[in-house]
Order: C-alpha cells, then sequence, then structure tokens
C-alpha cells in the first residue's frame, strides 16, 4: 500500500536502522565509519577513472608517444575538451605525432569515450583525482607533457587492462610484420 510520503518514511527507516544498529552490531559498525581524508587514503579499485593521460612506450616521451594526432578523440569528445594539433617538419610534412594535446580538465567529465575510441591505445583514463586548485584556468589545462606518462605507469595503476591492452598490440605488430614478411 503506497501512500503519500511512503518513500520518505522508508528512507528515514533505513537511516534509523542503520545509524542505531552500528552502536550495537560490530560488522556494520565497521561498515559505516567515516574515513579521516587526508590523512587515511581510499585504495581505488582497478577499474576506477579520473581523467585521460597519454601513454609513451620506450624511455624518451617524445620518441615513443603512441599517439599519431589522428584526432578521433577530438571529434568523439562530448564537451569538446581535447584540442590537438599535428607536428610537422620544415618542409611541411607530417611528422605522424601531437605538437600540442591539450585537455581541458574543468570540462572534461571523464566519460572514457576518447579512451575507448583510440585505435592506437595511447589515451587512457588515470586513477589521480586530486585536481582541485585555485586557479579556474590555466592551471586546469593539462598539456602535452603534463598527460605523459609511462607504460610502466600505465601497468602499475591497471594491471589487468595494461595486459590486455599489450597484448592487443603486440598482436597487431605481429600482423603487420607478417604482411611485410
Amino acid at each position: 500500500m503506497n501512500f503519500p510520503g511512503s518513500g520518505i518514511i522508508k528512507g528515514l527507516a533505513v537511516t534509523a536502522r542503520n545509524a542505531l544498529g552500528s552502536y550495537f552490531d560490530r560488522a556494520r559498525a565497521k561498515r559505516l565509519i567515516t574515513r579521516q581524508y587526508p590523512e587515511e587514503r581510499p585504495v581505488l579499485p582497478e577499474a576506477s577513472r579520473s581523467f585521460p593521460f597519454l601513454i609513451y612506450d620506450n624511455d624518451d616521451p617524445e620518441r615513443g608517444i603512441r599517439c599519431v594526432a589522428c584526432k578521433i578523440c577530438e571529434i568523439e569528445c562530448p564537451p569538446q575538451c581535447i584540442y590537438i594539433e599535428l607536428e610537422r617538419d620544415a618542409n611541411g610534412k607530417s611528422l605522424k605525432r601531437p605538437k600540442i594535446f591539450n585537455i581541458d580538465i574543468s570540462v572534461c567529465m571523464g566519460c572514457q569515450i576518447c579512451a575507448e575510441v583510440c585505435p592506437f591505445e595511447s589515451i587512457r583514463m588515470d586513477n589521480v583525482f586530486e585536481k582541485s586548485n585555485y586557479d579556474r584556468f590555466d592551471s586546469l589545462l593539462l598539456r602535452k607533457e603534463q598527460l605523459l606518462k609511462s607504460n610502466a605507469y600505465y601497468r602499475y595503476i591497471k594491471p589487468t587492462e595494461c595486459a590486455e591492452t599489450d597484448a592487443i598490440r603486440l598482436k597487431k605488430q605481429k600482423s603487420k610484420s607478417e604482411v611485410v614478411a
């Protein structure tokens, strides 16, 4: 039987049961504690995500960057917070890497579409969520140098996902080498 206000009463009953039960039931008390945040950091699950970052493979971030500036992530980004400019040599020929790769994290909604549409597995989602600061503009615009992180870092924060990505990339490299041979 539903009457007006029954949802509010049910919600208050659940709240009261949890609040009072935490004083008597030890298992429930452990579940309902408040974490003292800056001192006690939460252990984030592997599937957590915050903002995108770019992956590079070898020791040199500029030469090992996976991104080829295809701009698919820029096109597919719903809030349009990604800006990419292709790097060119003195003759105007493209070098297949980004000269400028900026992400405005004040606009980014962390939807992970950029990471999903990237055909080169070069953009992934980070676990770092503490990006707040006092400046509303320039410090919330992450540039290529700030976005570049090694594949070892990616393997550290998301080992399962990285192993799958590395297996896919290795399979693609093997198929390319078989076609060439």
